[in-house]
Order: C-alpha cells, then sequence, then structure tokens
C-alpha cells in the first residue's frame, strides 16, 4: 500500500524544483530501474505491481496495485514498477575524450535520446547549459532506457566551459564544413543547439572549427535535421574518423 504522504511526494517529484528540495528523482518501467540498480544510484524505494526485483530488501520494496501505481506514475500508461532514486552528487568534467555540449535542449525526449547515443558511442561526458531540460525530468530518464546509468550530465556556464576549453570545440552549422570530408581528431567538444534556434550567438563564439551535415535530396528544401538525429550522424562521423 502507498500512503497519501508517499503519493503526495513522488508525484511531486515530476516538478522540477521538487526534485531538487528533495534530492530524488524517478524511473519506471523493469529495464530503466534495472539498469540504474546496477550502478552508482543509490535506490530510495522500489514500488511493483508483481514480484519483481526479489532481491531488493523488502524494506526498500513495495508490492502495490495498479490503481496505486497508476497515482504515482507520470506515464500515461503506468508501468509495473516504479522506484525512487537519489540524485547523486555531481560529478566535475574532464576535458579528455569526445565531450557533447547541449546549448538549451527543451524536449525531454531529444535529451534522452541523446545520452541513449553517447552511451552506444563511448561518449562518457554530457555537459548541458543551464537552461537545457532536466536530465531527471521522469520523460528524460524513461526516454534514455537505463543509459543514465553510463553517462555522466551536468550543468554549468556552457560559455564560460567552452571558452576556457583545452581541447577544439566543434559546432554544427548549415554553413559549416562538410562532415564527410572533415579530418575529426580523438578528442574534443562538439556543441548542439536548441531544436528551434541552433547554437546561440555567444556559444558560437567559443567554437572553433564549424562543420555541416550535406543534403543529399533533390529538393533541398528540408530546413534541418532533428538535433538527436544530427547528433546520431557527428557522433558516428568522429567514432569512424577517430
Amino acid at each position: 500500500m502507498v500512503s497519501k504522504n508517499q503519493i503526495k511526494l513522488i508525484s511531486s517529484l515530476q516538478q522540477k524544483k521538487n526534485r531538487a528540495l528533495n534530492g530524488l528523482f524517478i524511473a519506471e518501467g523493469v529495464k530503466v530501474i534495472s539498469e540504474l540498480l546496477d550502478s552508482h544510484f543509490s535506490l530510495e524505494h522500489l514500488y511493483t505491481t508483481a514480484p519483481l526485483f526479489v532481491e531488493i530488501p523488502a524494506s526498500k520494496r513495495s508490492v502495490i496495485s495498479e490503481t496505486e501505481i497508476g497515482k504515482i506514475s507520470a506515464l500515461n500508461t503506468a508501468n509495473n514498477a516504479l522506484a525512487v532514486f537519489r540524485i547523486p552528487d555531481a560529478v566535475p568534467t574532464k576535458q579528455q575524450g569526445l565531450i557533447v555540449a547541449l546549448d538549451d535542449i527543451r524536449d525531454p525526449g531529444n535529451l534522452g535520446t541523446i545520452i541513449r547515443l553517447c552511451d552506444w558511442f563511448g561518449i562518457a561526458q554530457i555537459v548541458c547549459s543551464e537552461e537545457t531540460v532536466d536530465v531527471y525530468n521522469p520523460k528524460v530518464v524513461q526516454a534514455t532506457m537505463g543509459s543514465l546509468a553510463r553517462v555522466n550530465v551536468s550543468y554549468l556556464n556552457l560559455n564560460n566551459f567552452l571558452a576556457n576549453s583545452d581541447i577544439p570545440v566543434f559546432g554544427t552549422f548549415m554553413d559549416g564544413e562538410n562532415i564527410y570530408k572533415s579530418i575529426l581528431p580523438s578528442e574534443g567538444i562538439i556543441v548542439m543547439g536548441n531544436e528551434a534556434n541552433g547554437i546561440s550567438i555567444d556559444v558560437e563564439k567559443t567554437v572553433s572549427k564549424r562543420l555541416s551535415i550535406p543534403r543529399f535530396g533533390n529538393n533541398q528544401k528540408t530546413e534541418s535535421l532533428n538535433v538527436a538525429t544530427a547528433t546520431a550522424i557527428i557522433l558516428s562521423e568522429f567514432c569512424r574518423n577517430s
């Protein structure tokens, strides 16, 4: 059974201010929860509608009804498992290898997909502008499909971070150098911009090399790629070249 206070607390974690206030976030679904349990994330409590995760101590696991899990779920159709985890302390970003920098990404699905892509391509670090959607937003956590367990995501003053970078900064622009003809290093920061406006003017000033993904369609009318799709192409080329 879930108490009214527990329902109130867990439901409140759908909002960023309450996640920050309580230092907690929620994850839903067996796969996502399993990945987080096998990582550095600390479990606060687990709720399931079936006898799942029996290895978790009874003090941290409750079997509840489908009606109850529906009351605490952030999904339109509740899953059979929901876990509350503690938000870990921020880990400093090391300027080494390939780093993805996100300039004002607003869509939770895009951020979650980009985290999955970084996990796939072995990118361990993502730095985000302070305006970027919160990584512990339930929709972001869901979209990562557990990759959040293996990719460090941090928030900072992106302009200052890039301006003081010791490694090259790459930006994606329509008028950049054709990425398929570029010599790409194994170390650098790859900046991806806002869904509607691209890379901001201030961040653009910190970019040392401009890249673009050329269009091959006959009509040449498509204005831009979805930022997550563009990230997949960019990371594939960096990893292939290195």
